[in-house]
């Protein structure tokens, strides 16, 4: 049985990717599919350990990673993070609107902030629309985004923010 903090938790984190709000709502409804080599509970610590080509599923809603890592503290706030080199992500969108996918080398979520962040050659992509840089981070609370360059990200290199909007059909 997968322990409810990694239930809730991953719930959260997910569904919180930047387009939640247009996310498939019976997807929120379905069970929750978790592969992997390895995965561990240490009760005492509220932690859950995936390793080895993670694999989660929740109705269209589908992550891959090499390890997913959540924990929750004595006030209850829940972090996530998954590595993976890149870490990949996608799901349909509610009235027709298509899919939306994503990737990161890092994706990590925070509930005490409402940020998810994704860290490293980030990419988001919604039908023609994409956002790509070093790094996305995105407050589910506000829903407002930024994308950052490597500097901006304080990383090295010199990966610029790149940002496409297909024109609006009428």
């Amino acid at each position: 049985m997968i322990p409810k903090i990694f239930n809730i938790a991953l719930l959260t984190a997910v569904l919180a990717v930047p387009v939640s709000a247009f996310a498939l709502e019976s997807d929120r409804k379905q069970p929750i599919q978790i592969e992997a080599d390895q995965g561990s509970l240490d009760q005492a610590n509220q932690v859950t350990t995936f390793s080895g080509n993670v694999i989660i599923k929740q109705g269209t809603l589908h992550i891959n990673a090499g390890s997913v890592r959540v924990s929750r503290n004595s006030k209850g706030e829940q972090t996530i993070s998954a590595d993976g080199r890149p870490v990949r992500f996608g799901q349909t969108l509610d009235g027709g609107k298509g899919t939306v996918n994503g990737q990161a080398n890092k994706v990590e979520y925070a509930s005490a902030t409402n940020i998810v962040k994704l860290i490293g050659n980030a990419k988001v992509q919604r039908g023609g629309d994409s956002a790509e840089g070093a790094a996305i981070t995105y407050n589910t609370r506000t829903e407002v985004y930024t994308v950052n360059g490597s500097k901006a990200a304080g990383m090295s290199g010199n990966r610029r923010v790149t940002v496409v909007i297909q024109p609006s059909a009428k």
